[in-house]
């Protein structure tokens, strides 16, 4: 899909995330001076095409109040981990869940999901119900806190953009 001027236009109104209130398309659209139904469209376009790929919120959960974070990771059999990330990835308090592969044998895990709270112990206590819950008990995991964070943002579309990205990555 060639981008024309409106696309990239509609793209970098978009890369610092939608307005925080009820009508955030129409925002976007009377900044680009045309209708919500046009901005809408064309999303579903650039979506369609791949040039967007999904839309999400960027929770800021320090701020919040939830200040313990980890991410909690299992060593699960192959034939067992997708029934189970389905299960966690439903569950309350978990922000991400994922799959990867395993580095043996410094790394055996193989399945990841990011649990926040109020405080460690809070945190703790709600890997050990998301474990049970998700028939993980006998899996081995490891519940590794954070201890900074990093600058969270949502995808760059301007050009210069993955200069600026690996600059911040260096």
């Amino acid at each position: 899909m060639d981008l024309n001027a409106f696309d990239r236009s509609l793209l970098a109104a978009i890369e610092e995330g939608l307005p925080l209130e009820p009508a955030p398309y129409a925002r976007v659209a009377e900044r680009l001076d045309t209708t919500e139904q046009t901005v809408l469209d064309r999303l579903a376009a650039l979506q369609a095409a791949g040039i967007i790929r999904r839309f999400g919120v960027i929770v800021r959960h320090r701020e919040l109040g939830y200040t313990a974070n980890a991410m909690t990771v299992w060593d699960v059999p192959d034939h067992r981990v997708r029934e189970a990330g389905r299960r966690l990835a439903e569950m309350s308090g978990v922000t991400l869940c994922y799959r990867r592969p395993r580095r043996p044998p410094a790394w055996p895990y193989n399945l990841f999901a990011m649990v926040h709270g109020r405080d460690r112990d809070a945190v703790l206590h709600r890997v050990d119900q998301i474990t049970g819950q998700a028939g993980l008990g006998d899996a081995p995991r490891a519940v590794l806190f954070s201890r900074r964070r990093f600058k969270q943002r949502g995808a760059r579309y301007s050009p210069g953009a993955e200069i600026e990205v690996q600059r911040e990555m260096a």
